[in-house]
């Protein structure tokens, strides 16, 4: 017990401080796993679903929406319409995608700037805010018109926060980036609520008008 003692003892300083020179790699040669629990599990994004675009009038997540997560992302990647200056929009539902038509209260604002470089705005978007509506909730902000060149689109996300409580209202927050027809770049900023208290389980993505000719959207559940 005495060298035990003593080989302890002179890896504390006299304060009771571990010296750096009590810790090394060989410390940790034997450690095979970590126990459960020892680490915080929260934040990881599990895919869940990738579904692409072609043509499409639309694009739905009727099933994964589940109380398995408290928080769903949606990722869309190079959404290209084909209709030129119409907009990117989604809506929720309470009964499988039956209908999409849950009330909603949001706002909306933009940051944009034109190729020229002869024109920049910061507003607020008075066409997309919503004031418990069942319309579609536009993704761009009020600043409306993506472009259909072959080169336009958006891109961004939607995250949407534990759709299926049965006590709360249903936010969501999106951030989205577009290409305007009149060759802007535009940066989207909203934020609301689903007012209900039903589960949602089910979320359409579609244009104001004409097709999703082309781009992908991805579902994550987020633990």
């Amino acid at each position: 017990m005495g060298t035990i003692t003593r080989t302890f003892a002179n890896n504390i300083t006299t304060s009771g401080v571990f010296k750096p020179t009590a810790f090394n790699n060989a410390s940790f040669d034997n450690v095979t796993s970590v126990p459960s629990g020892s680490l915080p599990a929260g934040g990881s994004m599990v895919l869940l679903s990738t579904q692409t675009a072609s043509a499409s009038s639309s694009i739905s997540f009727t099933s994964g929406i589940t109380s398995t997560y408290k928080e769903y992302m949606f990722i869309f990647n190079n959404i290209h319409p084909s209709v030129d200056g119409t907009q990117f929009q989604f809506n929720l539902s309470t009964d499988g995608g039956s209908n999409y038509n849950v009330t909603k209260t949001s706002s909306t604002f933009r940051a944009a700037h034109n190729e020229a470089d002869t024109d920049t705005e910061l507003s607020y978007g008075t066409s997309t805010d919503l004031a418990q509506s069942t319309s579609d909730q536009q993704l761009m902000g009020g600043y409306n018109g993506l472009g259909a060149d072959n080169d336009q689109s958006i891109s961004g996300y939607l995250h949407l926060f534990e759709p299926s409580s049965n006590v709360f209202v249903k936010h969501y927050i999106s951030t989205t980036n577009h290409t305007h027809n009149g060759d802007y770049q535009v940066n989207n900023f909203i934020a609301g609520y689903g007012n209900t208290t039903s589960a949602i389980d089910a979320i359409i993505f579609r244009m104001a008008s004409g097709n999703i000719d082309d781009g992908t959207i991805q579902m994550f559940g987020i633990l």
